[in-house]
């Protein structure tokens, strides 16, 4: 394991779990599993990511329904790249990694086993960019969010640019080449290809947002939702 990096597992709109490889992370229905996910089609301990051999691997633990990874049913126990999506039941998992250490903060007892991020990657105040691909717009917000960022995050993808502004880890105003405020911030974050740079400390004075990353995450959620049942 690269002692540079960070680790994570992202699931909105649950809280990132951040991978210490020290010991099994497991996913499932039961309260003891590190990501808990309460959905019918999730086993009570569904599968776990662990570490060995310098890499973290996927693991079913005999669930139901089985596990994916990148929509094909594991076998085994299959290394994680980063951006790999792990199908637990009819959930995503995106499995990142972060260049620098994004620390943790665990102080209220329902969340003993919930690792979250409290700073980004390059805390010095220099441009935090990459892949969305293998991090997404949704793990990237809660990024900021955890971290109480602020600063404009610019996403470059095949259907043009979008930009979220956020303020202490709240968005605070969004633009597309077509879309303004909560319906641009939609747009930005169902985005899943091309390009993305976190500039700090750069402020505007437009306000058309004032849901927080969680209500955005949700609402994205639920659309995504209704595409796939229209779809169906």
């Amino acid at each position: 394991m690269d002692q540079d990096r960070s680790y994570l597992l992202f699931c909105p709109p649950h809280l990132p779990l951040r991978l210490t490889g020290q010991a099994p992370a497991a996913i499932g229905r039961h309260s003891s599993c590190e990501l808990v996910l309460r959905k019918d089609d999730v086993s009570r301990r569904h599968a776990e990511v662990f570490h060995e051999g310098g890499e973290f691997r996927l693991r079913d633990l005999g669930s139901t329904n089985g596990s994916f990874l990148n929509g094909v049913r594991i076998e085994g126990s299959p290394v994680l790249k980063a951006g790999d999506k792990i199908e637990i039941g009819s959930s995503i998992i995106v499995f990142c990694q972060v260049d620098g250490d994004v620390g943790a903060i665990d102080d209220t007892p329902s969340a003993a086993k919930t690792m979250i991020a409290e700073r980004m990657p390059e805390a010095s105040g220099e441009a935090f960019q990459g892949d969305l691909s293998e991090i997404p717009p949704d793990a990237l917000l809660q990024l900021l969010e955890m971290g109480r960022k602020s600063g404009l995050l610019e996403l470059h993808s095949g259907s043009g640019k979008g930009r979220i502004w956020m303020e202490q880890g709240y968005p605070v105003h969004a633009e597309t080449e077509k879309a303004l405020g909560f319906d641009a911030a939609m747009v930005i974050v169902m985005s899943r290809e091309g390009r993305f740079r976190f500039e700090p400390q750069v402020g505007s004075t437009d306000r058309t947002i004032t849901a927080s990353v969680t209500e955005l995450l949700l609402e994205a959620s639920r659309l995504l939702d209704e595409a796939e049942h229209a779809g169906s």
